[in-house]
Parts: C-alpha cells; sequence; structure tokens
C-alpha cells in the first residue's frame, strides 16, 4: 500500500460526534486487524452505533511507532483500527460479523496483496466477554464456513494503541479515487467475494 501514499493536508480529527449527547462514558472500544487500515476503516464509518473509526497500529513493541516502520515489519504491530462504538446500538456480535465478512481469515501473516506480519488479520479484545464472543465467532466461522482453508486469524488481549499519521485517517474520504484504485490492484474485493458471495461488502 506504501506505493499508492500521496502527501496529503491533515484536517483535524473529530472522535466523538459533536451534539449528539453521547458522554464518552457510555462508549466501548472493539479493536481488529485486516490488513490495510484504510480498507478496514470503510465498513465501520457508517454502522450505526459506531461513533469513531482509528486508524493506527498496536500489538507490537515500539512504543510511537510511525508508518515507516510499522509497513517495514520491525516494530511487530499490526495496522489496525479501534472503534469506539455505543453498545445500546450495536452490539460487539455485530462488530464482528462486519470484521470477518471484510477479511481473508485463511491468509496467514498476510491480506490481499499485503504481505507480512504487519499485515496479520486479528482481533484484539478489551475485555473478559469480548474474547468468549470472538472465540465463539470464530469456532463458528470454522465450523460453518463454505471455504476451504484454516482460520489464521488470531485472538489476542488489546494492548496500547496507537494512532496513525493525520493522512492516514478517513483515507477513502479523502482521496476516494486512489482509495478504489488501491482496493481493485490488491484483489481485496475479487478475494472477498469468492470468500462470502452475497455476503461480500
Amino acid at each position: 500500500m506504501k506505493a499508492f501514499i500521496i502527501a496529503i493536508t491533515a484536517l483535524p480529527l473529530i472522535f466523538f460526534a459533536v451534539g449528539s449527547g453521547m458522554a464518552a462514558d457510555n462508549l466501548e472500544k472493539a479493536t481488529f486487524a485486516g490488513g490495510c487500515f484504510w480498507c478496514m476503516e470503510h465498513p465501520f464509518d457508517q454502522l450505526p452505533g459506531v461513533v469513531s473509526v482509528t486508524p493506527g497500529y498496536t500489538g507490537g513493541h515500539k512504543k510511537h511507532p510511525a508508518y515507516e516502520e510499522v509497513s517495514a515489519g520491525g516494530t511487530g504491530h499490526a495496522e489496525s483500527i479501534q472503534i469506539a462504538y455505543d453498545p445500546a446500538k450495536v452490539s460487539y456480535e455485530k462488530l464482528l460479523d462486519v470484521f470477518w465478512h471484510n477479511i481473508d481469515p485463511t491468509a496467514k501473516d498476510r491480506q490481499f496483496c499485503d504481505v507480512g506480519n504487519q499485515y496479520r488479520s486479528a482481533i484484539f479484545y478489551h475485555t473478559e466477554e469480548q474474547q468468549r464472543l470472538a472465540q465463539q465467532s470464530k469456532e463458528m466461522l470454522e465450523k460453518n464456513k463454505s471455504f476451504k482453508g484454516h482460520i489464521e486469524t488470531e485472538i489476542v488481549q488489546a494492548g496500547e494503541f496507537y494512532p496513525a499519521e493525520d493522512y492516514h485517517q478517513h483515507y477513502y474520504k479523502k482521496n476516494p479515487i486512489r482509495y478504489k484504485f488501491y482496493r481493485y490492484r490488491c484483489g481485496r474485493d475479487q478475494r472477498l467475494k469468492e470468500l462470502w458471495g452475497s455476503e461480500s461488502p
């Protein structure tokens, strides 16, 4: 994905909807990794009950990593998204369902055209309940999947999450043509259709 990046003027980020009347105390966090974080932000961004989706880095050992370090594969981090959501409006189970249908769960240490541990798929749980639900959903998928291959997606405890640089935030909105071109060149939508058929995004 590095080849497709261009420098853009960053816009300020608003992580919680102004005037929504929603206190941050009412929100919960969900953290997922599924390859390119541009492509993982998009499907959650318009989901009712989701307040914010932040691309970033987690799962590694380097404090405050930069994109160039993560993409080189030396930090242990995965490109990820962290979601702030209202559990009264959207369930964690729904978030898991959207997550599974936007990744290739059979790919190990890669997603689509992006290769390396930094592009692994993972569910980073924040609570024991999230861990239980994630494990349950993985087992159900393994049992009922219509495609071949073992489910390689990791389920691990969430650690420190580092938001990505401003130009990565809402990239699909800021650069829609380049975003669509990247998805097509990477074969993401084609593979998702192979895996999920009519349930693909």
